[in-house]
């Protein structure tokens, strides 16, 4: 069934009572962005509260991938690192068949910004500017030391096997580029060793996945890429400069220094960053970005998926590749 404001409005209501026993659903909104989950906001009214929720549904549109979680793991994940005091969202509800909603969950809502060019430019953010990247570090330090026996349930990924992963996805393409050769050459002759223990990885913290009020970062979002691997690859995956929204001379996400990021890593874990390891995760960070906006131009001329979203994300993959030579001669 497809879901619209309708049909989700009808579901919520049916299934509000056991959230808040004669509580209504008010202000239903679909979010936009989100390439592979719909996102509806809404507001539970009960006779004395108003709680701020967000529904969280897969999109029927995703087939099956071994590096994205179910969402009863991604929703699991949130449960566990929030005992272990990292900044996310609190789940209020797992989906179950008979709600009629699909597969997911319901979180309570956050006040906060995640669009990054008013993270970045807005003059109301610009306290937040100058402590996010330190608080980043602390956060990811956080996380990357969340017991391994509480996720267990993720799958353990090394630096090769996410290279054979994504080079097997450019090569699905069909199309090929020597600049995407090269980096996965270049990858592949500079693997690092793996770490003696492997950490919770987010996967995807980046600007964009960070919920951002006035005095710096509230929440991290968008869990569902999270894996069991060397902890220094989220702090290269948020130098990648398509995360610097044109703010290129600060490469902690348009926002903050390397060394700022680096500081609060080290304050809040007692570990030393390897430069060179977060060097060479920020290379793979950018060649796997080219071959997913590769793949997104793919679906958009396949007809596949002909949204504006894939087809305008997918024109990037030549931005990723001037990227790479920018990285490469260095």
């Amino acid at each position: 069934m497809e879901l619209n404001q309708e049909n989700v409005g009808k579901a919520l209501q049916a299934l509000s009572s056991r959230l808040l026993p004669g509580a209504a659903i008010d202000k239903l909104t679909r979010l936009t962005g989100g390439a592979s989950q719909q996102m509806w906001s809404f507001n539970l009214v009960g006779d004395d509260d108003v709680e701020p929720l967000i529904l969280r549904i897969a999109s029927p549109m995703n087939g099956s991938d071994s590096t994205t979680l179910t969402m009863d793991q991604e929703a699991r994940l949130l449960r566990e690192v929030l005992r272990h005091d990292v900044p996310v969202p609190i789940v209020r509800y797992e989906l179950k068949e008979e709600d009629d909603l699909g597969v997911g969950y319901i979180m309570r809502r956050v006040d906060g910004e995640t669009l990054p060019q008013r993270i970045l430019r807005d003059e109301a953010y610009s306290n937040a500017r100058s402590v996010l990247a330190r608080q980043c570090g602390q956060v990811m330090a956080g996380i990357h030391q969340v017991p391994l026996d509480k996720v267990s349930f993720l799958r353990q990924r090394t630096a090769e096997q996410l290279i054979d992963t994504y080079y097997q996805r450019y090569q699905a393409c069909g199309e090929p580029r020597p600049v995407f050769e090269l980096a996965f050459r270049w990858l592949r002759d500079n693997l690092p060793a793996e770490p003696a223990e492997p950490c919770l990885v987010h996967g995807d913290f980046r600007n964009g996945n960070l919920m951002v009020d006035r005095n710096g970062l509230r929440v991290v979002l968008d869990w569902e890429l999270s894996y069991l691997g060397d902890p220094m690859a989220d702090l290269g995956w948020i130098c990648v400069n398509s995360w610097r929204f044109g703010n290129s001379a600060l490469p902690v996400g348009g926002f903050g220094t390397r060394e700022e990021l680096f500081q609060g890593y080290q304050e809040a874990s007692g570990r030393r960053v390897d430069p060179r390891r977060v060097a060479f995760w920020e290379v793979f960070g950018v060649l796997k970005w080219g071959v997913i906006c590769q793949k997104m131009a793919q679906a958009f001329i396949s007809g596949t998926d002909r949204t504006v979203e894939r087809g305008a994300i997918g024109r990037r993959a030549s931005e990723a590749e001037i990227d790479l030579l920018t990285l490469l001669a260095r």
